[in-house]
């Protein structure tokens, strides 16, 4: 299984960012594919999933400004960002079959 996390970068608050996932080795007709994030000093948290269904979940924090979706190519999903605040400052990285990708550096701004 690989997850390849990309699109991360710097961004002032209110701003956007749309981060994407490229998976391989995962059996797309069963296992969803998971959003966390982990900032310096802080525990990792989920953020959103999209199942094998195309059925999406959120945390708290990420309704309505987060969207989760998945390409054409199915192996590739994305995370749509919006109205960023620096709380929302960590690595972010995508999750499936218990296996974590190395992860995109999403730095907020105020």
């Amino acid at each position: 299984v690989q997850l390849q996390a990309s699109g991360g970068g710097l961004v002032q608050a209110g701003g956007s960012l749309k981060l994407s996932c490229v998976v391989s080795g995962v059996n797309l007709a069963i296992d969803g594919i998971n959003w966390y994030r982990q900032s310096p000093g802080k525990q990792r948290e989920f953020v959103a999933l999209i199942s094998a269904r195309d059925d999406t979940h959120y945390a708290e924090f990420a309704k309505g400004r987060f969207t989760v979706s998945r390409g054409a190519a199915r192996n590739t999903v994305y995370l749509s960002m919006n109205n960023l605040r620096p709380d929302d400052t960590a690595v972010y990285k995508c999750y499936s079959n218990t296996v974590y990708g190395p992860g995109t550096l999403v730095t907020v701004s105020s």
